[in-house]
């Protein structure tokens, strides 16, 4: 049950950002690749040359205790588990946002929305259903750093500001804030890294 909070937001967002999304955004994959090879020409002659991803490399962590480590190590395993959904929330909002443009008019353009809420439920329903509380709350945050928008302000652009308090009724109960940003310099710092680090293929 929780989680429908997760999919509502998904489709909150699909409204509240995709006006500001362009096609260059399209160049952004679920993951970066670890090498690309190709050539080039120099002078008339063709030198080849190999591109890789990004490595991050960060001092070693330092664990107190057994525990501790383990939270880190369950961190990893929820970011691994939870980044590919919030990046597919991201290539559906940019699809979303090229295919309105191309709609005629408000009607039409409302009428693909109801259609789009119907898939998200049906294929995200089953996902969510498999997440932990804890993997749950971190989508959120991910889908946050993903879409540039508070899960809140999100809702609120898609249902309005009843329903949008409603969500935030509903998460607070849990524990949880739709108004919370995803802080990657302060509270989020370790989640950053363990995300760059899994992006470039490190963890």
């Amino acid at each position: 049950m929780r989680h429908w909070l997760i999919v509502i937001l998904m489709m909150g967002a699909i409204q509240a950002v995709a006006q500001e999304l362009t096609a260059e955004d399209a160049g952004n994959p679920t993951f970066v690749p670890t090498v690309k090879v190709s050539k080039v020409l120099v002078d008339g002659d063709s030198i080849q040359y190999m591109e890789m991803s990004n490595v991050y490399v960060y001092p070693g962590l330092e664990f107190k205790n057994k525990r501790q480590q383990g939270s880190y190590m369950r961190l990893v395993k929820n970011v691994k588990k939870t980044l590919p959904l919030a990046k597919e929330v991201r290539m559906m909002l940019i699809e979303t946002a090229e295919y309105l443009e191309t709609l005629p008019d408000a009607k039409a353009k409302e009428e693909h929305m109801k259609r789009v809420e119907k898939s998200v439920v049906r294929d995200y329903k089953p996902k969510m259903k498999n997440l932990t509380y804890s993997q749950g709350k971190l989508l959120i945050k991910l889908v946050n750093r993903e879409c540039n928008s508070t899960s809140y302000e999100a809702i609120q652009a898609f249902m309005g500001p009843l329903r949008a308090g409603f969500w935030q009724a509903f998460a607070w109960a849990f524990g949880a804030s739709l108004k919370k940003e995803y802080d990657p310099e302060g509270t989020d710092r370790l989640t950053e890294r363990v995300v760059l680090m899994v992006e470039a293929g490190q963890l």
